[in-house]
C-alpha cells in the first residue's frame, strides 16, 4: 500500500541517488581519467609545511621573492607540493619582476581556474587539477606567445631537474 510516508521516503532517496550520481560524475570529469588526491583538512595538516597548508588549502601567498624556486633556472618540471601532479615546463619560465615564480603555460590539462573575487578585486585563480590546491593567480601581462603570467607561489610547487 503506497501512503504519504513510503512516496516521500523513495522521493527522498531517489534524490539522493540523483545527486549523488551527478556528484561523481563531475567529480570524473575534472580527474580525466585519473585518480583524484583528497585528504582530510587533519590530514593535509600532516602532509604539508605550515606555509604549504596556508597557500595550498587555505588560498594564502607567500612573501614575495622568499621562494627559493623564484631564480630557479635549471631545466625540469615544476610540480604540484600538494599531490605531486606536474604543472609547469621550466620552459615556460620566465622572469616577471613580480616577486613569485611566473611561467607563459601550465602543462596540458594540469590546472583548473575559478574567478577569485577576494580583497575586493576580481582575479583568476590557479589550481592544482589534481587536488585543487591554490597555486597562484593567472594574469593577461604576460610574454608571447601566450601573453599570460601564470603568478604562482613557489611553496605551492617542487621541482624537479631533468635527467642529465
Amino acid at each position: 500500500m503506497l501512503t504519504r510516508r513510503v512516496a516521500l521516503g523513495g522521493a527522498v532517496q531517489g534524490l539522493a541517488a540523483i545527486a549523488s550520481a551527478s556528484f561523481l560524475k563531475i567529480r570524473g570529469a575534472r580527474s580525466a581519467g585519473e585518480e583524484r588526491v583528497v585528504h582530510s583538512d587533519a590530514e593535509w595538516r600532516a602532509l604539508l609545511t605550515a606555509e604549504q597548508y596556508a597557500v595550498l588549502r587555505k588560498e594564502g601567498t607567500e612573501r614575495p621573492f622568499t621562494s627559493p624556486l623564484l631564480h630557479e633556472e635549471r631545466r625540469g618540471t615544476f610540480a604540484c607540493a600538494g599531490c605531486g601532479l606536474a604543472l609547469f615546463s621550466s620552459s615556460t619560465k620566465f622572469d616577471s619582476g613580480t616577486g613569485w615564480p611566473s611561467f607563459w603555460a601550465p602543462l596540458d590539462g594540469a590546472v583548473s581556474t575559478k574567478e577569485d573575487q577576494s580583497f575586493g578585486m576580481i582575479r583568476t585563480a590557479v589550481d592544482c587539477r589534481r587536488c585543487d590546491g591554490h597555486l597562484g593567480h593567472v594574469f593577461d601581462d604576460g610574454p608571447r606567445p601566450t601573453g599570460l603570467r601564470y603568478c604562482m607561489n613557489g611553496v605551492a610547487l617542487t621541482f624537479k631537474p631533468a635527467a642529465a
